[in-house]
């Protein structure tokens, strides 16, 4: 049995596009995302965001789960599109006014907000002018985060600038899987520089609002292994820790880029002042985790000479290997490189082929998975790692990015037709911990 402190947030997470629906609703422009999920071919089955989980409509009900499911925080964020409909200019306040009764209502049931200002829906018209590949993002990003800083600081205790921005960057501009589907290296060096440069303006932004609560970055961190002790292998997976996940930790704590990021070019984008802003200091650092990697060299490979090996042993229905161990290792490494920093684990969870019974699902692999995960993040405070919450990611089923609804994460089934949530025997399981605020 593990035993968490009465300070530690056990909450859930959620995307906006993934489940807020309403996409043309109340003055909210287009965001990268619609346009992509509407381009043939993009997304299995030809699927949208359009209208999601419907939270936009069903936050009360949503909010009313959560209470009953005791959640201490609840992970959402903020679409800036619904706010910002071209990226700048006026504000929309239909947009900002869902996010005050969203932020209301949790703050009646005494659930503390952590609220995402970028979880990759970029307004499209933004887009249109180059996207995060164009400096001038950076900026147009800043002056967004302001605005909700200066509307909502009050009341929101924890920011979080951005989230994951290796998979905006590489997904979406390298690899073109994700929005906006671009598959130019380039391109992706551009936008994740430009990135890091949006969340140090934010960062200086909230420093200046008045905002009284704590402003952090999340980064998906992977646990890397080399397949072999061969040096080659050995070689491989530190240059697969370099463009993964010290791409966007050395900027941030130590204002530098790795070797690596720095052979592929990225000086070319940065200019003078750009690593002292990404790097001022953040109050915590979000760790999303999924699983860990095992490498081995392959010189053929243009970018990094190395391959990522197929997991072994159990896989969830994304075909990710299931590695707890690596979430423990991910954040004591984070302490022992870059210093004591409060750590959130901001997104964990894991995808199976849930079935209906009746009007619950039996989900026993889940509980397994979030068991063990926890438990590890336990033998990581155990070992003086100041983790501080955990959020399962997700609340609810939802739009799973270029996966459409086929792939469910989520707490509570949702049945898209009708719009019901289930409870899933995870979120009964979760439950009991959030009450008793054990693991056993």
């Amino acid at each position: 049995m593990a035993k968490f402190p009465e300070h530690f947030l056990f909450g859930a997470a959620t995307a906006a596009y993934q489940v807020e629906g309403a996409a043309g609703e109340d003055g909210r422009g287009p965001s990268i995302w619609d346009v992509f999920s509407h381009t043939p071919g993009k997304v299995v089955n030809g699927e949208t965001g359009d209208v999601a989980c419907d939270h936009y409509h069903r936050h009360r009900e949503d909010v009313a789960l959560m209470k009953e499911l005791g959640i201490h925080s609840y992970r959402f964020s903020i679409a800036w599109p619904r706010l910002f409909p071209h990226g700048t200019g006026a504000l929309n306040e239909k947009g900002l006014d869902f996010y005050q009764r969203l932020v209301e209502e949790l703050l009646k049931h005494d659930i503390t907000p952590m609220a995402t200002l970028y979880h990759w829906d970029l307004p499209q018209a933004l887009q249109d002018k180059g996207g995060w590949a164009n400096r001038d993002t950076a900026d147009a990003f800043a002056a967004y985060a302001d605005t909700v800083f200066r509307r909502l600081g009050d009341k929101i205790p924890m920011f979080i600038t951005l989230n994951e921005p290796w998979c905006s960057a590489v997904l979406g501009h390298a690899v073109g899987v994700h929005a906006p589907g671009d598959t130019d290296y380039g391109k992706a060096l551009a936008a994740a520089h430009h990135l890091l440069l949006g969340h140090g303006k934010a960062v200086q932004a909230f420093r200046q609002s008045g905002a009284v609560g704590k402003v952090g970055l999340t980064n998906i961190l992977s646990h890397i292994v080399p397949a072999s002790d061969d040096p080659d292998d050995v070689a491989a997976a530190s240059r697969m820790d370099a463009l993964t996940n010290r791409w966007f930790l050395l900027p941030i704590f130590q204002a530098t880029y790795p070797t690596e990021l720095r052979a592929l070019g990225v000086d070319q984008f940065t200019k003078d002042g750009d690593l002292a802003l990404m790097s001022q200091p953040i109050d915590f650092l979000g760790v999303n985790y999924y699983f860990e990697h095992r490498v081995k060299a392959n010189p053929a490979d243009p970018i990094i000479q190395a391959t990522v090996l197929e997991p072994t042993g159990d896989l969830t229905a994304m075909g990710w290997g299931i590695s707890p161990n690596g979430l423990r290792d991910v954040l004591l490494r984070i302490r022992r490189d870059y210093g004591d920093i409060p750590m959130y684990v901001t997104e964990n969870g894991a995808a199976f082929h849930d079935v209906v019974e009746g009007d619950i699902v039996h989900d026993a692999p889940r509980i397994s998975y979030l068991r063990r995960h926890l438990l590890a993040v336990r033998e990581a405070m155990d070992a003086g790692v100041d983790v501080r919450g955990y959020y399962v990611w997700s609340l609810m089923d939802n739009f799973e990015w270029h996966q459409g609804y086929a792939k469910r994460f989520g707490l509570f089934y949702v049945d898209y037709p009708t719009q019901r949530r289930l409870w899933k025997d995870s979120a009964r399981w979760y439950q009991n911990v959030t009450a008793s605020r054990e693991v056993q």
